[in-house]
């Protein structure tokens, strides 16, 4: 899959970085000509020697060695994609403002080919908004954030901020280069401009209002327990930074969430139960041009809330009555007009299309999303999602597994063309 394919590792002073071995290894058993750059901290996590063994290159650290030059721009000119793994937390925020204080930064800054990362930090840096401002940043340059898994970090904890392994990782390469034209290199560049990021120089959405709802909602039993789903809000805020990079006026009604939108233009509504998400999306809906249902709201909540703690009884098992909460997709489907792009999400475990199919008709949509819990690497929780795109006339189009955030440009870029060209009526 990777045959002749010519690559670039970037690899920074992280704990992750010993990993770059097994991931050159696996690389080059593949048929890739790798090239490794290092930063100076990074050898202290590996060595130079290691990564030349497994390259078959030298591996240049500084710019100059007082005996010759490491040509950072022909490395830059030379790669079909630069892979800078692990992006440790310094790193990205010098690649984000353009610093240029080592021969990785160098060659970065000359790099002519797509480029894409691995953040590799404890979980605490990964959610702090630095870290989150920044990879907003990356992606609006058009590169490939690769997610972060979960489990056990250098400082002891268990949490998100884990490099993706190299096996990962090796398939997210291969992700990259299918979704990329088998022509030349000029051909391959003006695909890769196709699927950059919004930013400031194109917002097709500039003037719109855009409301999007995001996350669980949480239902309570009594004043310590509730009833709720594993929802990260992931992919709803996703899209609300997408459609803010677009150009349009975000407001993101957020169910309860660790979470945060990462553009600074959205204004964010922290909501808890389906009532209160329902309120929410109520007193935005009718001036929004564009709204996105994203949120896993509970069908069900009790219905008597209990006002103290419940104790644990005598018997076995406990016996909870539940009713029906609004389903707030349908009704505010119901009320919508033909000037405003409706769309919905589908998470299902079976019978998926037929689903998302008649979600699509019996509420007024647009535009469905349809995952399954049954895809690897789809669903809640995870960076990834894999999803299919149904427009109202029932035409599908599958995507293969991604980054939410590059899903999310998909499904903004598939609004901006309903904008432009949906004039036919709605599905009734």
């Amino acid at each position: 899959m990777l045959q002749g394919k010519k690559i670039l590792l970037g690899v920074s002073g992280s704990i992750a970085a010993y990993k770059a071995a097994t991931l050159v290894r696996l690389l080059v058993k593949e048929g890739a000509d790798v090239k490794v750059v290092m930063t100076p901290s990074a050898c202290d996590f590996i060595t130079p020697l290691t990564l030349a063994t497994l390259s078959k290159h030298e591996v240049p650290v500084t710019i100059s060695d007082n005996q010759s030059w490491n040509n950072h721009v022909m490395l830059g000119r030379w790669a079909d994609v630069m892979l800078i793994a692990p992006a440790s937390a310094n790193t990205l925020s010098k690649m984000a403002n353009g610093a240029c204080d080592n021969l990785l930064m160098a060659t970065y800054l000359s790099a002519t080919c797509p480029v894409l990362f691995a953040p590799a930090m404890d979980e605490d840096m990964w959610h702090h908004p630095a870290t989150r401002a920044n990879i907003t940043r990356l992606l609006s340059y058009g590169h490939q954030q690769l997610p972060v898994e979960k489990g056990e970090l250098a400082s002891g904890l268990f949490g998100e901020g884990r490099m993706a392994e190299p096996e990962h990782i090796v398939q997210f390469l291969h992700t990259h280069f299918n979704n990329q034209s088998s022509a030349d290199r000029s051909a391959n560049a003006i695909q890769s401009a196709d699927q950059q990021s919004f930013n400031g120089t194109e917002q097709p959405l500039k003037g719109k209002k855009a409301l999007v709802t995001a996350g669980p909602t949480q239902e309570p039993l009594d004043p310590v327990r509730y009833i709720s789903n594993h929802s990260s809000g992931k992919m709803g805020i996703a899209i609300a930074d997408t459609l803010a990079a677009a150009g349009a006026d975000v407001t993101l009604v957020l169910g309860p969430t660790g979470l945060s939108a990462n553009h600074p233009s959205v204004k964010t509504i922290r909501v808890v139960t389906a009532e209160d998400m329902f309120k929410g999306s109520e007193a935005h809906f009718s001036q929004s041009d564009v709204i996105v249902m994203a949120a896993a709201v509970a069908d069900y909540r009790p219905k008597h809330v209990a006002d103290i703690k419940m104790k644990k009884g005598e018997g076995d098992a406990l016996t909870l009555e539940l009713e029906k909460t609004k389903d707030i997709l349908r009704t505010l489907g119901a009320i919508r007009t033909d000037k405003q792009v409706l769309v919905g999400f589908s998470l299902e475990t079976n019978n998926e299309k037929e689903y998302a199919l008649k979600k699509l008709r019996e509420k007024h949509l647009d535009l469905v999303v349809m995952n399954s819990l049954n895809d690897k690497g789809a669903g809640f929780n995870h960076d990834t999602n894999k999803v299919t795109l149904f427009d109202k006339k029932g035409d599908a189009r599958e995507l293969p597994l991604k980054s939410k955030q590059e899903v999310a440009q998909d499904i903004v870029r598939s609004i901006v063309d309903i904008l432009h060209t949906n004039t036919a009526p709605l599905i009734v």
